[in-house]
């Protein structure tokens, strides 16, 4: 476990950065914020242990572009512009493309961003790891997870694991593999299913196929087909999200259509597609994948309330 003694702060002058002043209500609320040099001790001392985790496990770590010409098309995940491109909320495709030109253990740690997310555990610039295995699928990225999380936090593995039938079953009292329903899943999630999940660590695996994302879907024997997924909570926080990733174009071209048009039908902007990353994607092994949310995780290393306090600069409250 990652321990700390008693908190040293230090005043950090905070100026928004060109345009968000009309941001309210956080940039008019505060100019300065206390920032704890022990955090950012702690946060220094958990990204070297995050790195030393992957390099002895034969891991390479990579650098992909931050201003990306073709984000992956997500409903409700806005990259903020950067004519004539956009930056990056993941360096997902990327790192895909690195996997069909033969790389196998690959791991990241940088600069995510996305736009309007400004809370107690998002930010519109925040820190993202992410990292892929060749001949792989997400039960092999789940005990990476398991290994790294339980090592930093402290925590006892393995970590319970609950399917996403099971939760919704018992939590908010309906299946959806029976009847899928994507406001219903959303708002259930956010407001019964994450609030009643246990505080120790667990994995939520096994998504109904009309959430699966980028994932790939694994044909039930007589049962529905699943969703190969799963997202790592603990004490109650989403804070990682893998998949057995989808190898296959024409299914995942469907699906990138299918987020762009649902995104217009919300008016939110349309994105090209990566036409690169499809015409590369036959050529990637089976691979498992996943994105680990860094400065939660410090949060939780520091027992701190919000990822503002474990930020050097920070517009959270």
């Amino acid at each position: 476990m990652v321990r700390y003694g008693e908190c040293r702060n230090v005043l950090v002058e905070y100026r928004p950065a060109a345009g968000l002043e009309k941001n309210p209500p956080v940039e008019r609320e505060r100019r300065c914020k206390m920032i704890s040099v022990e955090h950012l001790e702690l946060r220094a001392k958990i990204v070297r242990s995050v790195r030393e985790f992957f390099d002895m496990r034969g891991f390479v770590e990579v650098d992909t572009p931050v201003r990306i010409p073709a984000p992956a098309p997500e409903p409700h995940i806005d990259c903020p512009p950067a004519p004539p491109w956009f930056l990056r909320a993941s360096p997902e495709l990327q790192m895909k493309k690195l996997l069909c030109r033969g790389m196998r253990k690959i791991y990241q740690i940088g600069p995510c961003f996305r736009e309007g997310e400004i809370g107690k555990r998002h930010q519109s610039e925040f820190s993202m790891l992410e990292w892929y295995r060749a001949d792989s699928d997400y039960r092999e990225i789940l005990s990476d997870a398991e290994s790294l999380v339980g090592g930093i936090l402290g925590h006892t593995v393995p970590f319970r694991r609950i399917t996403v039938r099971d939760a919704y079953r018992d939590l908010a009292g309906w299946d959806p593999f029976e009847e899928f329903d994507q406001d219903r899943f959303d708002f259930d999630m956010a407001e019964k299913i994450e609030p009643g999940l246990p505080k120790e660590p667990l994995f939520l695996i096994d998504y109904p196929p009309a959430a699966a994302s980028l994932s790939k879907l694994r044909k039930g024997d007589g049962t529905p087909d699943v969703a190969e997924r799963f997202e790592l909570y603990v004490d109650g926080i989403e804070l990682a999200n893998a998949f057995t990733e989808l190898t296959d174009p024409a299914e995942q071209r469907a699906r990138f259509e299918a987020a762009r048009s649902e995104r217009r039908t919300l008016g939110e902007a349309d994105y090209p597609l990566d036409e690169e990353f499809l015409s590369m994607l036959g050529s990637m092994p089976p691979s498992g994948g996943i994105a680990l949310g860094i400065d939660r995780l410090v949060m939780l290393a520091a027992r701190a309330s919000s990822i503002g306090e474990v930020m050097a600069f920070s517009s959270a409250v």
